[in-house]
């Protein structure tokens, strides 16, 4: 007799069978990898849903040709292109309706292994996190596979979003491998989602708001010859405002509307104090440049003093922020 296979804390594939497990395929110009990522995705996932996003190739055509072969297959398409983020909102709001336990987003371009939807989906099921993603960092020899570019974008970037999101401790922010349970799916405001590739980190944003409990787990990629539809200098001029704003609207809602504690007040002063050292100092540095008369110690003291504590106070407020990281899945109290 064949020994059952065993997954993470003994969870077997017939364990995984019988939950309603979704895979939400955001397709545009992938007619060349569609068909093998697909054909890669296990027996126990119940709906495989591509999202057509007005792709000018045949992905229609080979899409209504494989749902012969698998009848798990459902297409939705765009009447136009709206972009990665709001294809895989398409998708979610299908497997909403259509009574999925958990959905996992994959890529279109086969540079995501199938294989490890286990271990994304795990921690789901096991009531450990309300969100799962990819982290490709995890490891040195994988991280030495990745472009060099896109290495250091990725890198950038995510360190910006652990400042707008709140997730301290995951990475990789644009890895677009994730799980998520779909409860939690259903208090998101999908209006304040990005419809394109600032999905994963909007989406984040939004999650930390729900004070959602995210975890990463280690995905490698297999990078090949496609050229990427985002142009890395393009993402690093845009995608730090973007996330600046983020950051500004999730401390606000986070730290004024919803609690005023030490967080807050550690902040207020912070921003007070640092702002009134810089304004200070840089007038009586112009004053003193147009003048020619050098600035007296006790303007400059009164200068370096306020600032240096207004630092000291933000260096505090980002403690207590890195701790407020949720680690109990919201799941749990719903």
């Amino acid at each position: 007799m064949e020994k059952k296979r065993t997954y993470g804390n003994g969870n077997s594939r017939n364990d995984f069978e019988s939950l309603k497990l979704f895979v939400v395929i955001p397709a545009y110009q992938c007619e060349k990898t569609i068909e093998t990522v697909i054909s890669r995705i296990p027996k126990f996932i119940s709906k495989i849903v591509v999202v057509d996003d007005k792709s000018p190739d045949n992905l229609i055509d080979i899409i209504n040709r494989f749902k012969k072969v698998d009848k798990r297959l459902v297409l939705l398409s765009h009447q136009t292109n709206q972009g990665v983020g709001a294809a895989t909102l398409t998708g979610y709001k299908y497997s909403l309706e259509n009574g999925a336990d958990y959905i996992i987003k994959m890529d279109s371009d086969d540079q995501m292994d199938p294989e490890y939807i286990i271990p994304l989906i795990k921690p789901l099921i096991d009531h450990q996190a309300d969100y799962v993603k990819g982290n490709r960092y995890l490891y040195l020899k994988q991280i030495s596979k990745m472009p060099f570019i896109r290495r250091i974008g990725n890198f950038v970037l995510s360190i910006l979003a652990k400042m707008a999101s709140g997730y301290w401790n995951v990475f990789d922010f644009t890895n677009g491998f994730t799980a998520i349970n779909s409860r939690i799916i259903k208090f998101l405001d999908f209006s304040k989602i990005d419809k394109r590739y600032f999905f994963e980190n909007s989406l984040l944003v939004e999650l930390g708001l729900e004070k959602a409990c995210v975890m990463d787990i280690y995905v490698p990629v297999i990078y090949k010859d496609e050229k990427s539809n985002l142009s890395e200098a393009d993402s690093l001029l845009r995608f730090p405002f973007m996330l600046f704003s983020g950051m500004v609207r999730r401390i606000f809602i986070q730290y004024i509307v919803r609690d005023f504690n030490a967080s807050t007040l550690f902040l207020l002063m912070g921003l007070l104090l640092t702002t009134f050292g810089l304004i200070f100092g840089i007038n009586h540095w112009w004053i003193s440049s147009q003048t020619g008369v050098a600035a007296t110690t006790g303007q400059v003291m009164i200068a370096f003093l306020p600032f240096f504590l207004g630092i000291q106070f933000l260096l505090q407020f980002l403690i207590l922020d890195i701790n407020n990281v949720p680690k109990e899945p919201r799941i749990r109290y719903l």
